[in-house]
């Protein structure tokens, strides 16, 4: 929750930069133009024009409804894009469904990334940057592969290679971006991880989704079987997802005091697999090369 006041914070400092009429940026070479390019300001709803060459003009009402209901309740999760074309004048780029709903809600003000005069190869330059950071979660990952594809205008392929990464990871992430917001947000906060969004989002009703996201947290449920919940729901003749939690192989006792142990030697949360023939799995997460090495020398001594 802190990491989110932060940003909103920043945010509305930015949004105050932009307001100083003697230092107005209306290029990437201005002065504070750095601070703008990437990041997310806060701007007033009033203060954002609409694109006239947007394509599309048909907005299904029950769905922008249901967005404003979404907003209403949890904010605006991905901030729309504008150009700025004045001095606290902008021009909608991308968003105009989140645009719309906001508006319709009341909002005052939005979450937007700006686009300004001769900044393309400084933005793709913070976006990439952006990514590499190790503290993102996989929603802001993917929300900046999209914005290099939509905005930078890259190809998935030229994405891998800018990046570093395989086109098959970026598409996952991207993924992501087709639950509903709801779970998004709980990836946000911790609730899920990246592989219970993997499985979610095989599940196209949202109401779906989001029923197996409550059972998903009320029953503490792995991937593993979040994976088979998703099986089964797609088998069933009904549609339905089933309220109770899927059968597993009861962890012995001496396997859970062992998990635990681990888990306060190495500070990391160990878990322990069963099956039920009585072997089992150990697995211990890292999240970094440097961490990876911290437990490497806490098991071997090296």
């Amino acid at each position: 929750m802190a990491k989110a006041t932060k940003k909103q914070a920043l945010g509305r400092g930015l949004s105050a930069l932009l307001k100083d009429p003697d230092n107005d940026i209306q290029s990437a070479l201005d002065k504070n133009a750095d601070k703008v390019v990437g990041s997310i300001v806060e701007l007033d709803i009033d203060s954002i024009a609409v694109n006239p060459f947007q394509p599309r003009s048909n907005f299904n009402e029950e769905a922008l409804t249901e967005l404003a209901t979404s907003i209403r309740e949890l904010g605006v999760i991905q901030p729309i894009t504008v150009r700025k074309m004045g001095f606290d004048e902008y021009q909608l780029v991308s968003g105009e469904r989140r645009f719309r709903a906001s508006k319709l809600v009341g909002l005052k003000t939005i979450p937007a990334y700006i686009r300004i005069a001769n900044d393309q190869e400084s933005l793709e330059m913070a976006l990439v940057e952006n990514i590499q950071r190790q503290d993102l979660d996989p929603i802001e990952i993917a929300l900046s592969y999209q914005r290099l594809i939509e905005d930078i205008q890259l190809t998935q392929e030229r994405l891998s290679d800018r990046v570093g990464k395989k086109r098959s990871t970026i598409t996952n992430y991207l993924r992501l971006l087709r639950l509903d917001p709801i779970i998004q947000t709980g990836i946000r906060d911790g609730f899920l991880s990246m592989g219970h969004g993997r499985a979610l989002v095989n599940i196209d009703k949202k109401k779906d989704q989001i029923a197996l996201y409550e059972k998903i947290v009320e029953h503490n449920l792995s991937v593993r079987e979040t994976e088979k919940t998703v099986r089964e729901y797609q088998n069933s003749k009904n549609g339905k997802v089933s309220a109770q939690k899927p059968e597993i192989a009861i962890v012995p006792e001496f396997a859970k005091k062992g998990a635990q142990r681990f888990t306060e030697h190495l500070a990391v949360k160990v878990e322990v697999k069963t099956s039920e023939k009585g072997n089992g799995k150990i697995t211990i997460p890292f999240h970094s090369k440097e961490e990876f090495k911290r437990l490497r020398k806490l098991i071997t001594g090296e």
